[in-house]
C-alpha cells in the first residue's frame, strides 16, 4: 500500500513538474505575443492623424500625466482601433520603456487582471510611478486636518 501511494505521489510530482515547465513555455510565448502586440499596435497610426504619436514612458518621475494625457488622446481620436481596454493597456504596455518595461513584466508573466481594464492598469501606474496632483492633494488634507484641530 505504501508502496503504491509512493508510486502515486512520484507520478503526481513528475506530472506537476512536466505541466511547470509546460506553463513556462506558454508564459515566454504570451510575452512574445504580447511584445508583438505591441509592435503592431505602434504601427496604427493613420497619416492624417490629429493627434501625435505619444512619446515613450521609461518611468521618469513627474511624466505620467503627460504619458496618460498624450494616450488617452490618441486613443480618442483612434478609437476604431481601441475597441475593449485589453487593447488600450496593450498599447500603453507598447510604449513603456526602461523602469517601466521592467515594471510590467511581472504583471504580464502572471497574466494579471489589470492587463484587461484599463483603469486599474492605469492606477497600478499611478500607484509604483506617482501621480503629480496627489503629492499637492496630501498637503492640502493636512492644512484641513489642522484647521479642523484648531475649531
Amino acid at each position: 500500500m505504501v508502496e503504491e501511494l509512493l508510486s502515486l505521489l512520484h507520478a503526481l510530482l513528475d506530472r506537476h513538474q512536466a505541466l511547470c515547465m509546460e506553463n513556462h513555455h506558454l508564459l515566454k510565448q504570451l510575452r512574445l505575443l504580447v511584445c508583438e502586440r505591441a509592435r503592431l499596435l505602434r504601427q496604427v497610426c493613420p497619416p492624417s492623424c490629429p493627434v501625435p504619436y505619444p512619446s515613450r514612458f521609461s518611468g521618469e518621475s513627474g511624466r505620467l500625466p503627460e504619458f496618460i494625457m498624450q494616450t488617452m488622446s490618441y486613443m480618442l481620436v483612434n478609437e476604431e482601433h481601441f475597441c475593449n481596454d485589453a487593447m488600450k493597456v496593450a498599447f500603453l504596455i507598447s510604449l513603456l520603456s526602461g523602469e517601466a518595461e521592467e515594471w510590467v513584466m511581472p504583471y504580464i508573466e502572471s497574466n494579471s487582471y489589470v492587463l484587461g481594464d484599463y483603469q486599474a492598469f492605469v492606477d497600478e501606474m499611478k500607484k509604483y510611478f506617482g501621480w503629480g496632483t496627489d503629492d499637492e492633494d496630501d498637503g492640502d488634507d493636512d492644512e484641513e486636518e489642522e484647521m479642523e484641530e484648531d475649531h
